[in-house]
């Protein structure tokens, strides 16, 4: 597995009314904690799992350009993620899940060819928005380079009663593609799994 680097944090225990609402901050939620890293995918998944963690919400999370290895400063990196919380001290917990999940979370690798197949065994508030399902639902992470991602997509919508609810379709901020993909918690493991193969051979095999 590819490590995530966590590149930068910090907290804004009362943070500025006006820039909190232009971020997206629900209301009663004053207090943001700010994150780069250079894995935007993983990120999103370790945010999601704060909002299940804490009483927090993402207010903002956004890939950068070009991705982790064109970053325009040192601690840019390839994503920034910002939790607002209903007190500092739900923002700093909803922070500490995000950062514990990131430990276990990374892109595979096959003849140099990165990708992500992740099951998600229950959505928390920021995946099911934006794959459109209810909370607690299982869902396929699906993300690699943009022919390998549309040919795995492929595959894993073929391998299981799964559902497509969200496509990124390439190229993406840091040109890849892949998507969202709903379905029974088995169904998406089996959909990570055709992913992961169907990649594997582009990898192995591209031409």
């Amino acid at each position: 597995m590819i490590p995530v680097n966590i590149l930068a944090i910090r907290y804004l225990p009362g943070a500025d009314p006006g820039l909190s609402q232009a971020l997206g901050a629900p209301a009663g939620h004053p207090s943001l904690g700010l994150l780069t890293t250079d894995c935007d995918d993983a990120t999103y998944i370790a945010l999601d799992a704060a909002t299940k963690a804490a009483d927090v919400e993402v207010a903002y999370a956004r890939s950068f350009y070009a991705g982790a290895a064109n970053a325009s400063t040192p601690n840019a990196g390839e994503v920034i993620g910002i939790l607002a919380g209903v007190s500092p001290e739900a923002m700093r917990s909803g922070m500490d899940a995000a950062i514990g999940a990131l430990q276990h979370l990374g892109f595979e690798e096959s003849n140099g060819v990165p990708y992500l197949a992740h099951t998600v065994s229950s959505v928390g508030s920021f995946l099911s928005k934006e794959a459109s399902v209810p909370l607690g639902s299982a869902l396929a992470y699906l993300i690699a380079p943009p022919l390998e991602g549309m040919y795995a997509m492929d595959a894993a919508l073929k391998a299981a009663d799964v559902k497509l609810c969200k496509l990124y379709a390439p190229p993406s901020e840091t040109n890849f593609g892949g998507g969202l993909v709903s379905g029974t918690q088995s169904a998406c493991a089996a959909a990570c799994a055709a992913f992961a193969d169907a990649v594997k051979e582009v990898a192995q095999r591209p031409c």
